[in-house]
């Protein structure tokens, strides 16, 4: 999920490379949060009637990569500038609080990112219409909205309910539309699911860092809740996708739904990974091991469906 902090040698912190940096800034191994759903809502159109168009499919792909890389460097850039990424800081490093890159690089990177993926979704608005062009504006608004302006998303407890949406129900549904111009039920469900395991590795981020948050004045829905009620919520978020996969065959009837259940077991042992895990850097594994669980169930759903 993440990168490693640069390593020590003879007692001195190895210098990372320029891309190396960037890499770590960009958070490039959360990108298959964004790229399951598409996969996944691609799989769902194949099994319509109409024919999958996969040129949009790819190009849908590569806006949604820019638009969480984008929020990611943002993110980078924008709490180093609130101060919130001190050096008690237990999750993955950054780059700006660091001073591996300044913080006005990173953020014009961010948005360079961001007007990159406008680009792409202009030709996405040309297939889809309308519906793309809401879709696109809100990803847009919502991926520098997330850690910037006068009320960040990350610092209340909303987070999950915005990855919810972007991270499973838009970026499925969106992609059928695109794909094939259908959005029906399984990718509602579909989308709901993979926006649950999306949810769950932000609560982990939250649950970890719930004493740095509070100091830094954030009211996310770990801190309201407190680590109990978050163990078994994440417990929650985790599980439901499985209990989906009924209605979505229900949903998709003749269609091979069942794979994706074969990847219950890994996350049962996450779960009880995370209840034995105190706070602190120890759930950085468990976080990189929810978007794993997630990346296995959108694969398997999506090998069921095309198969």
């Amino acid at each position: 999920m993440t990168t490693q902090a640069p390593q020590r040698v003879a007692g001195q912190a190895a210098k990372p490379s320029r891309i190396a940096v960037w890499v770590l800034a960009a958070r490039t191994r959360t990108l298959p949060l964004s790229l399951s759903p598409v996969l996944v809502g691609a799989a769902i159109a194949a099994t319509g009637p109409n024919p999958v168009h996969w040129v949009p499919v790819l190009v849908a792909a590569l806006a949604s990569a820019l638009i969480q890389i984008g929020a990611n460097l943002y993110n980078d850039a924008a709490d180093s500038r609130r101060g919130a990424d001190g050096a008690a800081r237990v999750g993955p490093p950054r780059v700006t609080a660091l001073g591996l890159i300044d913080g006005e690089r990173v953020a014009a990177a961010a948005f360079a990112c961001f007007g990159a993926a406008a680009l792409a979704g202009l030709y996405l608005v040309l297939v889809g219409g309308w519906p793309i062009l809401a879709l696109g504006l809100a990803s847009l608004v919502c991926g520098w909205g997330y850690s910037g302006g006068p009320a960040p998303i990350a610092y209340t407890p909303y987070g999950e309910v915005f990855v919810l949406l972007f991270f499973g129900i838009f970026a499925v549904t969106g992609t059928s539309w695109l794909a094939a111009q259908t959005v029906g039920a399984a990718s509602l469900l579909a989308g709901a699911a993979l926006g649950l395991f999306a949810a769950a590795v932000l609560l982990v981020n939250n649950h970890r860092d719930r004493v740095e948050d509070t100091r830094a004045g954030r009211r996310t829905l770990a801190i309201l809740i407190g680590a109990e009620r978050a163990r078994w919520l994440y417990a929650a978020l985790i599980l439901t996708p499985f209990l989906l996969l009924w209605p979505i065959a229900l949903a998709l009837p003749g269609q091979r739904v069942w794979p994706a259940l074969t990847a219950l077991p890994f996350a049962l042992i996450v779960i009880a990974r995370l209840w034995r895990e105190p706070p602190g850097r120890g759930l950085n594994a468990v976080l990189a091991l929810t978007a794993q669980v997630q990346s296995v169930y959108a694969l398997l759903l999506a090998v069921g469906l095309f198969a």
